[in-house]
Parts: C-alpha cells; structure tokens; sequence
C-alpha cells in the first residue's frame, strides 16, 4: 500500500528536522548503532584508520583519524561552497578561519563506513571502503582503501563546489621525530608517495611498519590539483581559493617539523543534483612483507599476492581507482548478503556482525614467493595473521580459532592457507614439541618458528584447535588435501590429547590472562573433541582401525567427563573438575556442533542454556566465575550452542550493548567488563571474525 502524497511529505520533513534537531543537540546519529570506533582505512595490520566515538558519538570532524593503537593519522579535508570554507573531517588548526560542516548522519556495513555531512546548502556525502574480497586473492590482498566524495544541493539551486584531502607524515611510522621524504607522480594518476628516510625491513615501532611506502593517489581529471607542503601553508591556501598550485615540497624533513601535508583538491563546478564520485585511493605497500622460516631454517621473503598480477604498485593504482564503481557494486552485494544472514538471528546480531569484518580481515595478508626464475608461485600461497594489541605474534594458533568461522562464511581457502604456514613449518622437524605449536613467530612479520620449543605453552588448547580447523576446513570445501598431506602431525597431536585432555595438567588455555589452571572443564572438551576429530579424520582417509580406536576414546572420555565436570547438584558445568561453587563460558561445545560430532548429549546443552541466565550481567554472561569480564568471541560462540533462542539472544545482544555503551573508543573490544560495558583490554583483534559463528553453519560434510 503506497502512502498519501500528504504523508509522505511529513514523514520526509520529520526525518529532516529529526536529523537537524539531532544534530542541533551534539548527538550523532549512527546506524546500525554508535560503535566504539567508526572503521575508515583497515586493510591490514598497517593500514588500520578509525574516527574513535565518544559516548554520544563523535562527528567526522570533530577529531582526527587513529591507527588502531591510538596515535594520529592525520585525515583532513574541506569543502568550500560558495566560496565558504567548511571542514569536514580531521580537526585542524589554521589561518584564515572556517565552519565547521554539520554531521547529519553516519553509518557501517560490513564494508563501507558513511558520512553525511552539511555544508550551508550543500550535503556532501563521505564514503570509506576497505574492499572484502576473499574470493579473489589478488583483490583482497592488496592494501588500499577508497575515499569517495559526493555533493548534492539541498535546498534545490546550483552552487559551486570544491573539495580538499590530505594526509599527513603520521601514517608511515611510529615515530613523528623520524624524517621522511616524499614524491608526487604524474603519470597515470596522481600518486603522492611516502616512506621513511631511514627504513627497518621487516621492523615495527609501537606497532606501525618501519618500512614501506604510503600512497595517497586520485585519477588525472579536469578541476584537479595538487600540493605538498607544511600543513598549515596548504589548508590555507585551499581555504582561501579553492585550488592548490600543483607544487612540491622537496625540503625533506621530520615527520613533526612543519607537519609535511600531501594533498588534492577538487574543482566539482556548479553543483545540484548529486555528483559523480571523486575517488581518492590510500594505502601502505611494504615489499616484502614476510621472512618465513622453511626447512633447515632457511628465510624465505614473500610478498603480497597482487604483485602476481601487477609488476608495480604504481601499476596497480589506475586499475584500483578506476576500478571503484565494480568495488562498489561487488562490496554492496556482499553487504546485502551479510545484513540478510545475520539479520536472520536477529537485528542485534547483524550490527555486530557487519562490525566485525573489516577489523578481522584486517589482521591479515596474503603472501606469495617467487620461484628460483624469479617468477611469482602462486601455487605457494600463505596467509599471515597478526595478533593485535595482545602480544603481536604470528599466525596465533588460539587467535585464528576464534576468528575461524569468518574463514568458514566468506572463503575457507583463506583458512587453510593460514594452517598451512603453521603446518608447514612443523612438518619440516624443526618445531621439538609432541604437540601443536602456539604461533609462528614471537612478533610480526617475522614468522621465523621456535626451533627451541620455548613458544607459549598451551599444548591441549592448540593441539586441539588445529584438528577442528583442519576437518572443519575438509567438511566446508570437500578438499583433504591437506589432511592426507599433514596426516602424521595430526595423528602426534591426537596421541597428546589422550595423555592430556580428560584429566588436563595445571597449564594455560587461550584466555592466558585469567592464568594457569589444572583440570579446566573447558579445556577439557576442545582435547576431547580433537580426538574425536582425528577419527574422523582417519576414516576419511581410510584409516578405519585408527578411525574406531579415537572415536572409542573420544566417547569413553566423554562419559568420564561427565562424571568429573558436573556439578554435584547437577545444575551446571564447573570451571574445574570438583569445585562445585564455579562454572564459567563452555564454548568449546561449539566444535561438537560446527563438526556435527553429536558426541556430547543434549542434555548438556539443555543444562547450561538454563544456567546461564542465573548469572547474566548487563552486559553479558562472565567468562568464568573468578572475575566479572568476559570475551566478546566465546559470548558469541555460546550463544551458537544455546537450545533456546531467548537465552542465545540474551548473549547476543548483550555483546552488542557493550558495542554501543560508549565505554571506550579503540576499535571493537572483544574483552570487556559485564557489569557496564567498558573495555578490559585489546583492540582490533581479529578474533571478533568468531562473531560470525551464527552463520557458519551451512557446510558439505565427507
């Protein structure tokens, strides 16, 4: 039924007034919900630029760009309508004076961050997106995000438009008293380039790359202009007229000494009716990205995998910005396929979901060798993962695990690929350990192995986790290449797990912060069903003898379990075997479910859905009964095993609500207090890929 023209003219001037009356008042208005930080530029454990939200929001121009650790990126840009200056993003300081522009709107996908701004009568529309490709390696790999401005009239006449970006030092190191120095390019497109005088391969300092170089780039097209220069000389000189004058700055210097800006400026004309996009393309490349130990200890140096498919970054940038309008419409299908399945749990859980994505694809990339011809194999293809904030590790077994159901949802390739460094390596005999490995190295991007065994001790927990993804990887695709590959490695861990997972030894789990502890329920059930995993495994292969024996194991252990981990009022699981008064988050029962093991009983299930509530907070169910916080991944995966809807949704939203309470402002936090919502610890880890373990399920089973 179409409404009456009367009404529908109310409903649009009540949207309106509602926007302005918002906006009048401070509040930002933001959709799906007001994140802890609104994700920019985040493609990779180095391009990774978000606007922090305060409690009530925070406009686009109200404070500058972050890289995920909380040091400044300075983004800044203005419009001039009608020869008026306004600025509408970053907050900077200069001579002669400007408007701010009004933020009437904002709102995330799982791909794109948009901002609608107003500019006297002119609305200019900002879009952020960090391009998802999975199913194209060479796409997904390379590191660039797109800016892309429109302006549209909204008062209904003409008005002359031009628009400003830059950038600053700020993006290329850790450290603003370094020097730099910088290019601009004409050929091809407009490509400002810059890198640090004195570069440390394969370095970092306080978590940003100490090499490589940051581009900033815009296609060649009529009304464009460009400059470098100190920060306040070329925001002025745009705010005062509208053009740059196409000059370099060629007095190199420190990052901090007269701020070095690298700029463009749009020339849009008389402006009415929503204008074509300009499109700005920023991005790190570091060549090359990884040194990673093979056989014998021999360091190899790999390289992002677009590189197979353009010789050059400066190659490779025409194609991304001309490229946008196909980014465009191939980000907005797997938006609209993201919001239809998880919307299909619950609105709550489509926010967070859609929250989740860039940040957990942002952890990692893509790497490809080049052959002794010196021709790129992509027949070798590693995916690297960095453990962020926590420790900066290297492909972390128990971090890839809670992410792994984003591998699952948008490509499993990408998954296997991760397992593969770390199977890989172990498979050459240089790892001296009876079980699975913790990471691939102790800081990246140096996956350089622990030939002295002494690598985080977290033997069930790991071992464990490495069976589940692999059979999960071969139930998902149908491929078991790499279990036949990898078969002896996995067997060993198998033989481990049944020393030590029903009655596991005083030792660490993946929450380490929480400490050691002996006979961990939890821990306990991922080394059992990583048992019952390798039968499978082995009947799969045609290893029935083996396949019956751990599947025999598995079952007895199971039953033991029961004996041991239930409460002796039997109303719940506890922390550990006999200590009636604790419990805490039995998550790892997930992998029962995503392996469709059925090995625990239902009425394990049953008995934890009605425990659960009894010990909800505000914000969430405690991650276990010796403290009040909790991760945002388990809540998610508990929710997944849930035999209500109700209680699953009372997790689900619970984890969401500390998403939106405005306690922090560093990325999405996936450790947090219950009780208010306020951060713990951690930002832009890519564990939060576990929030998709709702909609990981569909899978075709050997």
């Amino acid at each position: 039924m179409s409404l009456p023209s009367s009404l529908t003219m109310f409903s649009f001037a009540a949207c309106c007034f509602f926007l302005l009356f918002s906006a009048a008042l401070g509040d930002v208005v933001s959709s799906p919900f007001i994140p802890p930080s609104q994700p920019l530029a985040v493609r990779s454990p180095y391009l990774s630029t978000w606007l922090g939200q305060s409690s009530g929001g925070t406009a686009l121009n109200d404070a500058w760009a972050q890289f995920w650790a909380g040091r400044i990126t300075a983004w800044a840009g203005f419009v001039r309508v009608d020869n008026v200056p306004y600025s509408f993003m970053g907050d900077p300081g200069i001579e002669p004076k400007f408007t701010k522009a009004t933020q009437l709107s904002a709102k995330f996908t799982a791909t794109q961050t948009e901002f609608v701004m107003s500019a006297g009568a002119v609305d200019l529309t900002i879009t952020f997106l960090s391009p998802v490709e999975p199913n194209d390696l060479s796409k997904h790999s390379f590191p660039f995000s797109y800016m892309a401005l429109s302006a549209a009239s909204s008062d209904g006449s003409s008005h002359s438009v031009s628009v400003y970006t830059d950038i600053s030092g700020e993006w290329v190191s850790g450290n603003s008293a370094l020097a730099i120095n910088w290019t601009t390019s004409t050929e091809g497109a407009i490509t400002h380039q810059i890198q640090l005088q004195d570069p440390a391969v394969f370095g970092e300092l306080n978590d940003q790359t100490q090499y490589g170089s940051m581009y900033y780039a815009t296609s060649a097209v009529d009304g464009l202009t460009y400059q470098t220069g100190p920060d306040v000389d070329v925001r002025a000189q745009f705010v005062t007229t509208g053009t740059l004058n196409n000059t370099q700055d060629t007095n190199y210097r420190e990052i901090q000494k007269n701020w070095p800006v690298f700029a463009f400026a749009h020339n849009l004309g008389d402006v009415k009716a929503a204008t074509d996009p300009v499109v700005v393309a920023i991005g790190h490349v570091r060549d090359p990205v990884i040194q990673y130990i093979r056989a014998g200890g021999e360091m190899q140096e790999r390289s992002l995998y677009f590189f197979s498919e353009f010789s050059t970054v400066s190659d490779a940038i025409p194609s991304f910005l001309s490229g946008y309008g196909e980014a465009l419409n191939s980000a907005n299908t797997f938006d609209s396929q993201v919001e239809n399945d998880a919307s299909a749990i619950s609105a709550d859980y489509a926010g967070l979901v859609t929250l989740s994505i860039r940040q957990a694809f942002g952890a990692t990339e893509i790497t490809l060798p080049k052959t002794t011809d010196g021709t790129w194999n992509t027949s070798d293809v590693l995916v690297f993962m960095k453990e962020i904030s926590s420790n900066g590790n290297m492909n972390t077994v128990d971090v890839i695990f809670p992410a792994w159901p984003l591998y699952l949802y948008t490509n499993p390739d990408i998954g296997r690929y991760l397992l593969d460094a770390l199977f890989e390596y172990q498979a050459t005999g240089q790892y001296p350990n009876a079980y699975s490995i913790h990471d691939m190295g102790a800081h990246y991007p140096n996956a350089t192995g622990h030939n002295d065994g002494q690598d985080e001790a977290m033997p069930v927990e790991e071992s464990g986790n490495m069976l589940i993804m692999a059979l999960s990887y071969a139930q998902k695709t149908g491929d078991i290449a790499q279990l036949t590959k990898y078969y002896d490695l996995l067997d060993l861990w198998t033989q481990f797990l049944i020393a030590d997972s029903l009655i596991p030894a005083h030792q660490l789990s993946t929450d380490d912060f929480a400490g050691t502890l002996e006979n961990q329920t939890n821990l306990a059930i991922k080394g059992i069903i990583g048992i019952k995993a390798m039968s499978v495994i082995a009947e799969t292969l045609g290893d029935d003898s083996r396949s019956n024996n751990y599947s025999s194991i598995a079952s007895s252990y199971v039953e033991q379990w029961q004996d041991l981990a239930i409460s002796s009022d039997k109303t719940h699981l506890t922390l550990n075997y006999g200590n009636d008064s604790s419990w805490g988050l039995t998550y790892n029962l997930f992998s029962d479910k995503l392996l469709n093991l059925s090995l625990f009983p239902e009425e394990i299930y049953t008995m934890q859905t009605k425990f659960y509530p009894t010990k909800a907070n505000d914000f969430g169910v405690p991650l276990d009964s010796r403290a009040t916080y909790t991760k945002s991944d388990w809540e998610i995966w508990t929710a997944a095993i849930m035999a209500d809807t109700a209680t699953r949704d009372l997790f689900i939203s619970a984890v969401k609500d500390a998403a939106a309470s405005g306690k922090g402002s560093a990325t999405l936090r996936d450790w947090y207090e219950t009780t208010d919502g306020s951060p713990e610890g951690f930002k832009a880890r890519p564990v939060v890929g576990g929030h998709l373990a709702l909609v990981c399920y569909s899978f075709s089973l050997l």
